[in-house]
């Protein structure tokens, strides 16, 4: 009798456990996606055309290439990268990236993440979700700010869009043809940094 109590308590135990464990990872998850993204609007985008639709299954970052400053408006850099794309020179159906982060960490929504990305490269990027930070890394260091909101952005697209984390790369590891996302930035990829303070974002 008395090791049936032990069990039936050793169960209850395991149970509340489990449940705390739980509760926990629902608190953190909840507390990722609550995640501050500044709508199409805010960079007055234009409509986007037709366009080829998939299901995002890995993360992708780049860098969008020009130099881009603190003070610098970030808005009016990503409504003329929008117009650049669409333009004669590109005809791309929208904006080519799904977010975009400006050097004071704003994240802004790109195009419909379910709507393929583009680029001037090889690769396809049928399935990967595009992340840009705006700037040119081959000449400048990447702002804190920046690094720290595309860290928050990646745990939260790896939860709300069920992609996971160990998916994560960079469009030079996908393209022989670009040192995109730029040497200061593919350093913190490079070491392990940004994969190991997401894992830690989600713990």
């Amino acid at each position: 009798m008395r090791f049936q109590k032990f069990i039936l308590i050793l169960a209850i135990l395991f149970g509340l456990s489990i449940y705390v464990g739980c509760s926990s990872s629902k608190k953190v998850q909840k507390k990722i996606l609550n995640l501050s993204i500044a709508s199409r609007s805010a960079w007055n985008a234009d409509n986007p055309r037709l366009y080829k639709t998939h299901v995002p299954v890995r993360i992708t970052v780049h860098h969008e290439g020009t130099q881009l400053l603190l003070t610098d408006d970030a808005a009016k850099k990503i409504k003329r990268i929008q117009t650049w794309g669409m333009g004669k020179d590109r005809n791309w159906t929208d904006i080519p990236y799904h977010f975009l982060i400006a050097p004071d960490g704003t994240i802004y929504e790109g195009r419909n993440v379910h709507t393929v990305g583009e680029t001037a490269t090889e690769y396809d990027p049928s399935g990967h979700l595009l992340i840009t930070c705006l700037g040119n890394f081959e000449k400048q260091e990447v702002f804190p700010e920046q690094l720290s909101s595309l860290i928050r952005l990646i745990a939260y697209c790896s939860i709300k869009y069920s992609i996971p984390v160990e998916t994560l790369s960079t469009h030079r590891d996908n393209s022989a043809q670009t040192t995109c996302p730029g040497k200061n930035l593919y350093h913190y990829f490079e070491n392990g940094y940004v994969l190991a303070e997401v894992i830690k974002l989600l713990k």
